[in-house]
Order: structure tokens, then C-alpha cells, then sequence
């Protein structure tokens, strides 16, 4: 990566970093109007979801031990933290509150849904979507505590999902097969033709949706009476590799059966390994292979045959 790209996306992180900690109070005196510092209102949270100790609390919040040690005295000598000795372990004290460390924490966290609420409050419930989808994959990327994917859903498509796709399938080609601008002429144009001429008794598009984000699509499309068609199937890169895509071919393969086609057809390409081992997997065979210069590349274009009349597998 240029050193110049870096530095542009190191800025803006710390630009957020400035911003957030603005808008969260980070900067003010004492932790959301209350006597307890920013690490001090971390140690209570910590402790108030249950007993724990010295050591995980040091390794759940990456503090060293000598500071953490001296901040719990504090917090115990203003009767906040309370400790006892385990009884599995002679070597451990557990800490839990104290009643009046249970009032703080109480407070503080009173304090902090109503701030989020109202910073919430002030954007419509699209906005309010698409900055928990935007603050959850963060979070993921960086290694927090939302490291599992949350639950998606699949659903039908609803305007505004059209430019969505033709946008994020034209990034994503680009950036992981260098492909051109003329691959985003073909996208809109497939969807531009689905909205024109759908036909809700022959053709369906599903849309995966994780926290109001769409991350993956697929389109069952009308090519004769006999012949449906899968087309732009595309999953989000953090998606990948949990099912997502596999779960798209298979909805888009019962629906072309429950709708009455004998055969399902698609067109892709030779480099798109991972959707070609998927389509295999499902029983699709290549038909024809014929070489192409598209998207601004040398490619080999394949159409892929599904026989809808054999039994399930």
C-alpha cells in the first residue's frame, strides 16, 4: 500500500477517534458528571456484570497490573469495590461492589443510555441502522467483542437495494479482480431490466441483511418458460466463508423448482473460483466456455446448467 494511501486512512481513524470521544464526553472532567475517571468507570462496568478478579480484569482491559492494582485500592477506600477471598483459589480475592459502587454504576449507566439515546434520537431510523451496521463492523475488524458475525436474514428486495448492489458488486470486482468501470454498465443493466419487466409469479430476488446492511444478493430471473436464471450472486467480504453464499444459491435453486422450471442457468467466469466450487457443490455443471475480452480483461466465460427435474440431492 502506498505510503500516502496509509497516511490518508490513518487520519481519518483519528479523526473518528477525536470526534467520538468528543461526543461520548470522553474529555470532560469526571466520567459522564460523576466522580469516576474514564478507567475507573471501565473497572465498575467490568465488575458489575459479575465477581471477577484482579487478573481478568488486567487482561480483559489490557492494563497493567501495577496501575490496575493502585486503581482498585482507590475504588475500595472510597467503599466503591468491595473483596473476598475465593474459595477455589487461596491466591485470588474476588471483587464485587460495594452498594454504593452498585449506586455509581447505576448512575453512570443511567447516564450513558439517555447520551446515546438522544445522539440516536437525532438521526431517522435508516441513519440509526446504518451507524450500528457501520460501529458493529468496526468492532468486528477490530477484534472486539462482536468478533462472531451477527444473525442475518434474507429478504425480498425493496427500492433503493438496486443501486446498493450494482455499486458494491462494481467495488468489489474492482478491487479483488481489477476490473473496470464497464463491469458496473453490465449491473445496471441486468437490475434496470428486472425492475422494468419483473414478473413476481417467475422471478424473486433475495437480499441477506445483517443489522440493516445489506451483505449479499442474489436474483432468480425469467429466461424462457423452461429456464430460470441465477444472477448476481454476490456476499460481502466479512460474509464470506459462513454460509451466507451457499444459502442464497439454495433459496434462488427451491424457488426455480417451486415456480416450475426445468432448468436453472447461469453465467460467470473463470476466476471467480469460490462462486464456481459453490455452484458445483450444488449440482450446477458447466455447459460452455468461451473466451472474452470484458471489464477490461482476458477472461474465460462460462454458463453453468442445473437440472431442476432430477430428485433433491
Amino acid at each position: 500500500m502506498p505510503d500516502a494511501v496509509l497516511a490518508r486512512r490513518v487520519e481519518a481513524v483519528r479523526r473518528f477517534s477525536r470526534l467520538y470521544t468528543r461526543r461520548i464526553g470522553v474529555l470532560h472532567e469526571g466520567l459522564l458528571r460523576s466522580a469516576l475517571t474514564l478507567t475507573e468507570g471501565r473497572i465498575i462496568y467490568e465488575v458489575a456484570q459479575g465477581e471477577t478478579t484482579a487478573s481478568r480484569l488486567a487482561s480483559a482491559l489490557e492494563l497493567d497490573s501495577g496501575y490496575l492494582s493502585r486503581v482498585l485500592r482507590s475504588l475500595e477506600e472510597r467503599g466503591l469495590v468491595e473483596r473476598r477471598p475465593s474459595a477455589s483459589d487461596a491466591r485470588q480475592n474476588l471483587l464485587s461492589l460495594a452498594p454504593a459502587g452498585k449506586a455509581a454504576f447505576d448512575k453512570v449507566d443511567a447516564r450513558s443510555r439517555e447520551e446515546v439515546g438522544a445522539m440516536l434520537a437525532a438521526l431517522d431510523a435508516a441513519a440509526q441502522q446504518r451507524l450500528v451496521a457501520a460501529l458493529g463492523e468496526a468492532e468486528r475488524l477490530l477484534g472486539g467483542e462482536a468478533t462472531a458475525p451477527a444473525p442475518y436474514l434474507l429478504r425480498p428486495h425493496r427500492p433503493g437495494d438496486m443501486g446498493w448492489i450494482v455499486h458494491r458488486q462494481t467495488v468489489l470486482y474492482a478491487e479483488e479482480y481489477g476490473w473496470d468501470g464497464s463491469y458496473e454498465a453490465l449491473a445496471a443493466e441486468i437490475v434496470a431490466g428486472f425492475i422494468r419487466n419483473f414478473d413476481p409469479a417467475r422471478e424473486r430476488c433475495w437480499i441477506a441483511e445483517r443489522e440493516g446492511a445489506v451483505v449479499g444478493s442474489v436474483f432468480l430471473m425469467r429466461a424462457s418458460e423452461e429456464a430460470g436464471k441465477l444472477r448476481l450472486l454476490y456476499v460481502e467480504p466479512a460474509m464470506r466463508g459462513l454460509g451466507v453464499g451457499r444459502r442464497l444459491v439454495e433459496e434462488c435453486i427451491r424457488s426455480a423448482r417451486e415456480l416450475g422450471y426445468r432448468r436453472l442457468t447461469l453465467w460467470t467466469n473463470d476466476v471467480l473460483v469460490p462462486a464456481r466450487r459453490l455452484y458445483e457443490g450444488e449440482g450446477f455443471r458447466c455447459v460452455k466456455a468461451e473466451p472474452h475480452h470484458s471489464f477490461g480483461h482476458v477472461l474465460v466465460g462460462e454458463t453453468w446448467e442445473l437440472d431442476l427435474t432430477r430428485p433433491f440431492r
